[in-house]
């Protein structure tokens, strides 16, 4: 599979990574487009990748484009990029409140997929939930499918409100986490645990208890 990367987040990041982990795509069937040239050059050092500050050569010979941009570029990155785009490239949007109806008149293009995932794809853990248009073939949803599933589960939906509910739930979710487990930390440590050893018992309970949940069968309650 190739792909285009525009825009090299740590999103973006851990999709590179986790796709050549698992031999989705090789370094040489992958190119990135970064306006920054210290992540650019990060990138190609890392993982071999070609590496471009151009959108449009970026994407001139892949078979997915991958957006994962903030979402106040993407005005920008549309007006580069329309009428650049082929019917049988498929682009996969993990832009936040980016809309498919926005995306597809923006770039002039119909075979769009887009994504909700969170911050645990960051090490193969994810939850991302995903749409597509109508136009898109069911070998592109391969390609979208086998992306998201690199890095951590994936639910496919017919209509795109479900994504705003997802990003309410799994993709704000994990800062509730987080909150929850600095909180039991703080308390362990007011009541004269050492903190190392509070980390410990704080995640490990978290962590444990979310695999009782998940393999018991039974509901939390």
């Amino acid at each position: 599979m190739k792909i285009a990367f525009i825009g090299g987040g740590n999103m973006g990041e851990a999709i590179l990574s986790v796709t050549l982990d698992k031999r989705l795509s090789s370094p040489q069937g992958i190119s990135i487009s970064d306006t920054s040239e210290i992540r650019r050059q990060h990138l190609q050092q890392k993982y071999g990748v070609a590496v471009m500050s151009d959108n449009r050569l970026a994407v001139d010979t892949s078979q997915v484009v991958v957006l994962a941009i903030k979402p106040q570029n993407l005005a920008e990155v549309m007006a580069e990029l329309k009428g650049q785009l082929r019917p049988p490239q498929l682009v996969l949007s993990i832009i936040a409140g980016a809309r498919i109806n926005t995306l597809c008149s923006g770039l002039g293009h119909n075979h769009i997929a887009r994504a909700m995932p969170n911050t645990p794809a960051l090490i193969g853990e994810g939850m991302s939930v995903w749409t597509t248009t109508a136009e898109v073939t069911k070998r592109q949803k391969g390609w979208a499918s086998s992306i998201l599933n690199a890095i951590g589960k994936e639910i496919y939906v017919t209509d795109e409100q479900y994504l705003d509910m997802a990003t309410a739930i799994s993709g704000s979710g994990p800062a509730y986490f987080f909150l929850f487990v600095e909180t039991l930390i703080e308390a362990a440590v007011h009541i004269s645990l050492p903190r190392d050893m509070a980390q410990e018992l704080v995640l490990q309970t978290m962590l444990g208890s979310g695999h009782l949940i998940q393999k018991s069968g039974k509901e939390p309650s």
